[in-house]
C-alpha cells in the first residue's frame, strides 16, 4: 500500500527540469517518484517502512546543502504545532559521529530526541540516525542532486516504531505525511526566489 501526497501546485517547475528528473533518474523515478512528492511504502527487507520525499529548490546544491547543515533550520522547517526545540548547545559543527539532542512533543507527550550523524558527505548527502527517541529505529538519509535550474532533493527515512503496525497506521504515518508536506512547503517559500532567510 503506498501513500502519496503531491505539491505540485505549491512547487512550480519548469517542464524541462521536470523532463531532465525523470531522465536523470530514470524508469524509478517516474514509477516510484515524481518531483515534490512523498510517499511511504515498506522499508526494503521488508523491516519497517520507508518515507521517500523530493523536492526542487531552484537554488545550486551547495547553498542548499549548507542551509540543512545548520541543524538549528530544523526548527525553522518543523511543524509548531510539534514545538521542536534543538537543544544542543551553538555552534553545532556537523561531522560524522556528532550528536544533537532535540526536545519535541508528540500527540502532547514531551518526547526527548537525540540523533547522530553517521554519513557527512559535502555537498551531496548525509544521514542522521536515531540514537534515542519515540522510534525503535530511524535512518534518514538526505541526499542533493544538481539539476537544471537547482538542485533535487531527496529524503530517504526507513523507521519503524513501537508497537508495530496497528501504531504506525493510525498515527504515525498520518503524522509524518503532516510533517514532510509542513517541511516541503516551507522549504519551498524559503527557497522561492531569494534563498534562505
Amino acid at each position: 500500500e503506498i501513500y502519496t501526497l503531491a505539491l505540485h501546485d505549491a512547487l512550480p517547475i519548469s517542464g524541462a527540469a521536470r523532463a531532465e528528473m525523470v531522465e536523470r533518474r530514470g524508469a524509478s523515478m517516474t514509477r516510484a517518484l515524481n518531483a515534490d512528492e512523498i510517499r511511504i511504502t515498506r522499508a526494503p527487507g521488508g523491516r519497517g517502512n520507508r518515507l521517500e520525499a523530493t523536492q526542487f529548490l531552484p537554488h545550486p546544491r551547495e547553498v542548499v546543502f549548507n542551509f540543512f547543515a545548520d541543524a538549528f533550520q530544523l526548527e525553522t522547517i518543523t511543524p509548531p504545532w510539534l514545538r521542536f526545540v534543538v537543544l544542543t548547545p551553538a555552534p553545532i559543527t556537523m561531522a560524522c559521529g556528532i550528536r544533537i539532542d532535540y526536545r519535541l512533543r508528540l500527540h502532547g507527550v514531551p518526547v526527548h530526541w537525540q540523533s547522530a550523524i553517521s554519513a557527512w558527505e559535502p555537498p551531496a548527502r548525509f544521514v542522521d540516525e536515531q540514537i534515542r527517541g519515540p522510534y525503535r529505529r530511524w535512518h534518514h538519509e538526505h541526499r542533493f542532486e544538481p539539476i537544471d535550474g537547482g538542485t533535487l532533493c531527496r529524503d530517504l527515512v526507513d523507521y519503524e516504531v513501537p508497537g508495530g503496525l496497528i501504531v504506525e497506521r493510525l498515527f504515525v504515518r498520518r503524522d509524518l505525511l503532516r510533517i514532510f508536506r509542513f517541511r516541503q512547503q516551507k522549504l519551498a517559500a524559503l527557497f522561492a526566489t531569494v534563498g534562505p532567510r
